[in-house]
């Protein structure tokens, strides 16, 4: 004989798989490349130094 099953927490394992397949289907679907990240992320920082070179000194 089998121990007894949960049912909920069968739902709840069934329904965090679904979720995290929607995730991933939306990562691929609307996600940024790791190139794009990196390239908005340095000119970010481009920005950045460029702001703090032309700040005043007080």
């Amino acid at each position: 004989m089998s121990s007894p099953l949960s049912l909920n927490k069968a739902r709840k394992d069934r329904d965090r798989s679904a979720r995290k397949s929607q995730a991933d289907q939306n990562t691929v679907k609307f996600g940024q490349s790791r190139a794009q990240k990196d390239a908005l992320k340095a000119r970010a920082e481009q920005i950045s130094r460029n702001l703090e070179a032309h700040k005043r000194e007080t």
